[in-house]
């Protein structure tokens, strides 16, 4: 992964903290920590996923995925939905990450 997509990325798991804290109007707690701290990354083939939640109740889901590089029918920083814990949704792109035009929500990707 290069240093763009790696400050995108950032960029995207800060933008899910700040909805998620416009969700909970908590700004200064530790729920919106213990959030933040339960938003990983994980770098597959194809696919960069994000994962929320916490390790250690074992209550983990996917985020959704972003696109590594150009496909025929995708381009490199394209977000995701997920179909499940391993695959994404491949039926539309819900914005891209390299560029700041795009909306999520601390739960996903926007849908269509």
């Amino acid at each position: 992964m290069n240093e763009e997509m790696e400050i995108a990325l950032d960029n995207l798991i800060d933008r899910i903290v700040e909805d998620y804290a416009r969700f909970t109007k908590d700004f200064k707690s530790d729920r919106l920590d213990q959030f933040h701290a339960g938003l990983t990354i994980s770098e597959g083939k194809k696919y960069i996923k994000i994962i929320k939640g916490d390790t250690a109740d074992d209550q983990r889901s996917v985020w959704g995925f972003v696109v590594k590089e150009d496909t025929p029918k995708f381009k490199r920083g394209d977000i995701l939905k997920p179909a499940g814990w391993k695959a994404p949704a491949t039926n539309k792109a819900r914005g891209n990450i390299l560029g700041d035009d795009y909306t999520i929500r601390w739960t996903g990707p926007e849908y269509l």
